[in-house]
């Protein structure tokens, strides 16, 4: 093993995820079209804690095959690999939304991992035990015991408190989507039960998708259209309306309105917390149930800061 003390261990931590941050950043930045800056990861300064994990992780796993080069690329493979798949799994239980997905890459497991990268887990790991750490350990032998332990406190205070605004903002993200999906459900009630009061004037009921695939402004659209043709015929065939039918009607035209208004507030991300994290995870995907609910999320948060900048 490595003979560092925890606040070594723990300035490597932080030099790694701050290393993980410029080259992701970088690399997600110029796959924009047109390339622009982007902020990646989970916490907003730059770091990317899953980086600094996988830097100790395969310092630590590699460590008793430090002269087996071959040994040295399997435990990378599969040290990595677990705490990927760890990492990933815990984040769409708790957030519902993956913050990297593989399922469009063959021989993948759950989205979660993939043999592509677990592969390249095994050379980042020789590259970094190999190359990469050599000169980082050099640096860290040249700062003071004293400056070392003044820098890591001041980045431990830091870093946690980053990740605490972080979780909760990924907390409240996950908190607007299922309210999102329960608007959609409303709506889509309201819609079918606008077709049942239609069917006294023998229109024939309509065909539906689940509420799920549908975005909030596709089904409040149809409800809309319901409604007014509802006002018409109400006024055409007011005889052949049971006067309950009429009262649920009205009822459901209030329910809407309300509920519309709800709908536009929660895509109206006011927080700088949560629409930095959206901003800053453009490939992130939510779970099946609120993937529809996300991308709308997207893009409300992506036109307002277009209509920032252009105004």
């Amino acid at each position: 093993m490595y003979p560092y003390t925890m606040t070594q261990w723990l300035f490597l931590f932080y030099f790694y995820c701050f290393l993980g941050w410029c080259v992701e950043a970088t690399y997600v930045s110029l796959k924009e079209k047109p390339p622009h800056w982007i902020n990646r990861g989970f916490i907003r300064g730059p770091f990317l804690p899953l980086y600094g994990s996988g830097a100790i992780m395969m310092l630590v796993v590699s460590a008793p095959f430090q002269h087996n080069i071959w040994l040295t690329y399997v435990a990378g493979c599969i040290g990595a690999t677990v705490l990927e798949y760890i990492t990933g799994a815990a984040m769409e239980v708790l957030f519902k939304v993956r913050y990297w997905d593989y399922s469009n890459q063959p021989f993948n497991f759950q989205g979660h991992i993939c043999l592509g990268t677990t592969l390249a887990w095994g050379f980042l790991t020789i590259l970094m035990t190999r190359v990469i750490h050599k000169p980082v350990e050099g640096l860290l032998y040249m700062i003071p015991d004293g400056l070392l332990a003044v820098c890591v406190f001041l980045l431990t205070v830091y870093i946690a408190g980053d990740f605490a605004l972080s979780f909760r903002a990924a907390l409240d993200i996950r908190d607007i989507l299922l309210a999102m999906e329960k608007v959609k459900e409303e709506m889509a009630h309201m819609q079918k039960r606008l077709d049942v009061i239609a069917a006294l004037t023998e229109e024939e009921i309509g065909q539906y998708r689940s509420a799920a695939e549908m975005r909030i402004e596709e089904l409040a659209e149809s409800v809309e259209g319901k409604l007014h043709s509802m006002r018409e015929k109400m006024q055409i065939y007011q005889g052949d309306y049971l006067e309950g039918a009429r009262n649920e009607a009205l009822e459901i035209r209030d329910r809407f309105m309300n509920i519309r208004y709800r709908a536009s507030e929660l895509k109206t991300i006011r927080d700088h917390w949560k629409r930095s994290m959206i901003l800053g995870n453009p490939g992130m995907q939510g779970t099946k149930k609120v993937r529809y609910s996300l991308n709308e999320l997207k893009e409300a948060v992506r036109g307002k800061l277009k209509y920032n900048k252009e105004s």
